[in-house]
């Protein structure tokens, strides 16, 4: 919906609760009130991001030299593991363990750290397939099922972005679905929005000035009609909507008409807690505020991050001798782990 306040584009002038009785019909009501619990929630989601991008700066502030320590780490981990695959001196069984190290190392990097694996992923997992395959189909999926080209959120650092990706490659076929749903509501939502001429005609119908005889009311409808047809013709379907909640007692097919932005609005309420949700618990979200528990945890991961860098430089140190990666393996084999 367009903003009326020009001045402010990010903002909009929303109703204020009061403690007067509702007035307007119910469709009225509910569109009026629907219309304040989004502004709301815009509101709360703007004040949310601000906070996350704020706790996002601080955070890799603090740990950013330390992932890089543990990313330089186990990306030098590779060289050797697929030199292994090539000298023919590892059983069949080992080398099965090789792959799994390799396929595993490369998918921390991308799950942990954001950096692109793609390469590696696609040239170790079977056939192209695994839990980090860019081609992810399944045999009887149709090339029109595929998972769309994923595109990143730009406003997200580098790292992030491809970490985005490399879960996106991994969406099981349930979840594309789930989000084609998603998206065909947001489209009927938008071709709801988009529509300002129904809202027009309802409100033309209610308030043109050659309906009213008393010359001191049809001034008042004049100049309500001209309001009316100036948001018209700059599109402006918020302003559309407002008059037509604001007007007097509605015909049935205003208040249809009501009824049905009042469930678009709805549905953008649950898109805008989803969002809210995600930024607070999703894999990109962040601990807001200063507090002194949130410094002591980021000392803590800085710690177990260096930790981790010193003990895949020492793996690393190991698997250039084929004693010691063997050594390795059977270490992990005996922890029942497939990766280090």
């Amino acid at each position: 919906m367009k903003n009326p306040n020009s001045a402010h584009p990010n903002r909009i002038t929303v109703p204020v609760r009061t403690d007067e009785q509702p007035t307007g019909t119910p469709a009225q009501q509910a569109f009026r009130q629907a219309i304040l619990d989004v502004e709301n929630l815009r509101e709360r989601l703007r004040d949310l991001r601000a906070e996350q991008a704020e706790a996002r700066r601080r955070y890799w502030q603090q740990v950013g030299p330390a992932a890089a320590a543990v990313v330089a780490a186990r990306r030098d981990l590779f060289p050797a593991l697929e030199e292994a695959l090539l000298l023919g001196y590892f059983s069949r069984l080992e080398e099965q363990q090789i792959t799994e190290v390799i396929l595993g190392n490369a998918r921390a990097l991308e799950d942990r750290f954001g950096e692109d694996e793609g390469e590696i992923i696609r040239k170790y997992a079977p056939h192209g397939r695994g839990p980090g395959a860019q081609f992810d189909k399944q045999p009887n999926e149709t090339k029109a099922e595929a998972a769309p080209e994923f595109i990143p959120d730009p406003t997200l650092p580098p790292h992030e972005q491809a970490a985005q990706a490399a879960r996106a490659r991994r969406k099981t076929k349930a979840q594309r679905q789930q989000e084609a749903a998603a998206q065909a509501a947001r489209a009927d939502q938008q071709q709801l929005e988009s529509n300002a001429k129904t809202i027009y005609r309802q409100l033309a119908r209610q308030h043109h000035p050659d309906l009213e005889r008393d010359p001191e009311k049809q001034a008042a409808r004049t100049a309500l009609m001209q309001r009316i047809t100036e948001a018209y013709e700059a599109d402006d379907l918020y302003t559309l909507l407002q008059l037509l909640a604001e007007s007097g007692p509605a015909d049935a097919e205003a208040d249809d008409v009501l009824a049905r932005y009042t469930r678009a609005l709805l549905q953008q309420q649950t898109q805008l807690k989803q969002q809210m949700n995600e930024l607070k618990y999703g894999p990109n979200g962040f601990v807001t505020g200063s507090g002194r528990k949130q410094e002591l945890e980021l000392r803590q991961l800085k710690r177990d991050l260096r930790a981790e860098a010193e003990y895949v430089q020492h793996i690393g140190r190991m698997i250039s001798e084929a004693a010691g990666l063997r050594e390795v393996l059977r270490q992990l084999a005996a922890e029942g782990l497939t990766s280090i």
